[in-house]
């Protein structure tokens, strides 16, 4: 099967898309949070007022003198830093001696798993080997304990999220061989420990149910997320419905969706090609949101041609003689 979009690219809400920085730099407020936290964890404070103007006192180099009076450093502490960068390295060659360094300190450091295998992978099935150690190193430094006490807030605590990000990874490099099932699994435990879903979870997984046929996953999905206004699920409703043999239904969706972006169903018809590569950020209504939202979906698309041909003739298109719908993906 293999959905395209993989991650969900950042909202860009009002103004147009932007590129999204690189991986290290959207992790740098993440590093930030560890230290303060560090910080906080270190000192006590009768009230709430004290603890603000604690907290006023770093900014600046405030937070880096603050945490030259901190505890030396644990292993796992060290490991994470030399992940970090070891994602920041500008050569493959310093990127892996720094990920080797951090694993030296802590075999359990997630990142640095992650860091390692994307630098040595070569392959997709090599790529999913080294995430499948990353995810596995997560799995320990955490503890069944931690899993079951902390199911349904994950997100919320800073540990566990190299542990989300490569499980994410390894679902999305399963799709890239077909494997869904197995990335489906994946997904709905993601879902399952972060209801609040900050990594955009549902979306690719909306795309998985609906190109395997699994209405009932897809219903349920929708159901648990009936508030949800994006793009992605407008037209997964559109199309949930049209599979579940509910026409009317299904019209009235579209209306709705062709009212929340205009241009994916200019994609639809073929009257603007998307680019190769799917943009990193978007703003509301843009084509940049209508190109994420049909490079999501198009495995569900190309996979069931009656649901194409229905929505073109609803859009009122009626393709060119020995026009095929791979030509539109």
């Amino acid at each position: 099967m293999g959905v395209r979009h993989g991650k969900k690219p950042k909202t860009v809400e009002p103004g147009p898309a932007r590129p999204d920085g690189p991986l290290p730099s959207r992790l740098m407020m993440e590093k930030t949070m560890r230290d303060i936290h560090k910080l906080l964890e270190e000192r006590k404070f009768q009230n709430v007022e004290e603890a603000n103007a604690f907290l006023a006192t770093l900014t600046g180099p405030g937070l880096e003198q603050a945490l030259h009076h901190t505890a030396p450093p644990s292993p796992q502490e060290e490991a994470q830093e030399l992940a970090w960068n070891a994602m920041e390295a500008a050569t493959a060659r310093q990127a892996r001696k720094l990920a080797k360094q951090a694993l030296a300190k802590d075999p359990d450091c997630v990142d640095a798993w992650m860091a390692l295998t994307q630098t040595d992978a070569r392959t997709v099935e090599e790529a999913i080997a080294g995430m499948q150690k990353a995810v596995a190193a997560g799995e320990r430094s955490l503890g069944a304990a931690f899993f079951a006490e902390n199911k349904g807030a994950f997100w919320g605590l800073l540990e566990t999220r190299p542990y989300m990000r490569a499980r994410y990874e390894l679902a999305d490099l399963l799709l890239e061989i077909d494997r869904p099932d197995e990335a489906i699994t994946h997904f709905e435990a993601l879902l399952e420990l972060n209801p609040n879903d900050n990594q955009g979870v549902r979306y690719v997984l909306l795309a998985c149910y609906l190109a395997e046929e699994n209405l009932e996953g897809a219903r349920r999905l929708l159901r648990d997320y009936d508030d949800d206004g994006d793009i992605v699920f407008a037209w997964g409703r559109v199309l949930e419905s049209f599979l579940s043999d509910e026409l009317g239904k299904a019209a009235k969706a579209l209306k709705q969706a062709r009212r929340q972006n205009r241009f994916v169903e200019l994609y639809l018809t073929g009257e603007l090609l998307p680019p190769k590569d799917v943009p990193e950020s978007y703003s509301l209504g843009s084509k940049e949101e209508a190109i994420y939202c049909i490079t999501t979906l198009a495995d569900t698309l190309a996979g069931h041609p009656p649901a194409l041909l229905w929505l073109w003739s609803e859009l009122g298109f009626i393709p060119p003689q020995g026009e095929i719908q791979e030509k539109l993906f």
